[in-house]
């Protein structure tokens, strides 16, 4: 008997299994998942997974009661290995088939291998398992090379560094966080790394892994304990070109998330969507919230709802203390506005020529951007075009410009 089938255990498939139960789905759904583990939170995996005190236990998103709750088949340590689009069947890796009448690729996006000779030698960040490794490997003196200053090698390295050991990292870029985060406030996170005593090697190539060393384009050896690439990651397309469905940096959907075949969905990192609030713009996003907003829709969406996708962009990291969150798509502003909500505190609005707010980035140390961040958020899916003078006095509320 078919059913709905949804690959991939992680928070978009999660979120779908609860999005269809909402809206009144009673039959069948099977939930593929390569791990061992039923689904749970991946953030804390560079962060509480790493530094608490005591042997971390996953965050759970779905447990055996709650599966059982919302009758689920949760297929753990099984694999997807090919979709027959005209029989509308999935195969499994133990040889086993399931039919279907609507399925959900969530299959997310696994992390890139350093492309240089000894690349196989760093660390990934994968799963919990990885996380404690890294754990283990995080010990007080150990000499901890991180490569790459995006979000999650930045992550790492405060974490190790928070466990006592002896950080480098490495970024070939001139700066960190060059995607998405403006200088200013990269600048800030630069900077509070290295007062931790982070060695931060800015504009920097890797010549070779060996076992002991990180060697650089510039001759220099850097000695370690443990080495790990952080250095982004690929959209899983794997079992999507397979199929022969249409590909766009990332599996290709269409507002409602369906994918070129009217019976497959797509949800989270794995797929591109084009977004209504930003001209119709193809994005693809590595977010949290995403894949759970995403993974909703889509369990709406499989039994016919037929919504548009229009969640703003809305990404965050921890450094230290300090908390970043960017919303919407800065890189679409011209004009920068700059805001200080407090002294430690930094939020620029970024703005088209035409005035209108496309994105914020802030940070600051707690929640003490969280509320402002917020309010900028509504601003951009109203599609506002705020006063600077309103924006840059931080004696205005923003919430008034709601109004």
């Amino acid at each position: 008997m078919s059913g709905i089938i949804i690959i991939g255990a992680g928070m978009a498939g999660h979120r779908a299994v609860i999005g269809l139960r909402a809206n009144g789905y009673d039959g069948a759904i099977t939930l593929v998942g390569e791990e061992a583990l039923m689904p749970y939170d991946r953030p804390p995996l560079s962060k509480s997974a790493i530094l608490e005190e005591q042997e971390p236990l996953p965050v759970w998103l779905m447990d055996e009661g709650i599966a059982a709750s919302l009758k689920a088949d949760v297929r753990l340590k099984h694999t997807a290995t090919a979709i027959d689009r005209k029989a509308k069947t999935v195969s499994l890796n133990d040889g086993s088939s399931l039919g279907y009448h609507k399925l959900l690729l969530a299959t997310g996006a696994k992390p890139r291998r350093l492309p240089v000779p000894g690349g196989e030698r760093a660390i990934l960040l994968r799963n919990f398992e990885d996380a404690l490794a890294l754990r283990a490997r995080f010990q007080p003196g150990a000499r901890v090379v991180v490569v790459g200053g995006g979000f999650i090698g930045l992550e790492l390295a405060s974490s190790a560094n928070k466990r006592g050991s002896k950080v480098t990292l490495i970024e070939a870029q001139p700066r960190i966080l060059m995607r998405g985060v403006p200088e200013d406030i990269a600048r800030i996170i630069h900077d509070r790394h290295a007062a931790a005593g982070v060695d931060l090697r800015m504009g920097q190539g890797i010549a070779e892994i060996t076992e002991t060393s990180v060697r650089l384009a510039n001759g220099d050896e850097i000695l370690f304990d443990a080495v790990i690439a952080g250095i982004g990651a690929a959209p899983e397309i794997r079992l999507a070109e397979a199929a022969g469905l249409a590909l766009d940096n990332g599996i290709a959907v269409d507002g409602t998330l369906q994918t070129s075949d009217p019976d497959i969905f797509a949800a989270g990192d794995c797929c591109s969507f084009p977004h209504p609030l930003f001209g119709d713009v193809r994005i693809r996003l590595e977010a949290w919230r995403n894949a759970q907003d995403q993974g909703t829709l889509a369990g709406e969406n499989m039994l016919g709802a037929g919504k548009i996708y229009k969640g703003i962009p809305w990404f965050w990291s921890d450094q230290y203390e300090l908390n970043l969150q960017v919303s919407g798509l800065p890189h679409l502003g011209r004009r920068i506005i700059e805001r200080k909500p407090s002294p430690e505190s930094l939020i620029l609005f970024h703005l088209t020529e035409e005035g209108r707010l496309v994105g914020a980035s802030g940070i600051g140390p707690g929640n003490s951007i969280g509320r402002d961040i917020k309010l900028a958020e509504m601003l951009i899916a109203r599609q506002a075009h705020p006063a600077t003078e309103l924006l840059a006095d931080r004696a205005v509320q923003l919430k008034s410009l709601l109004k």
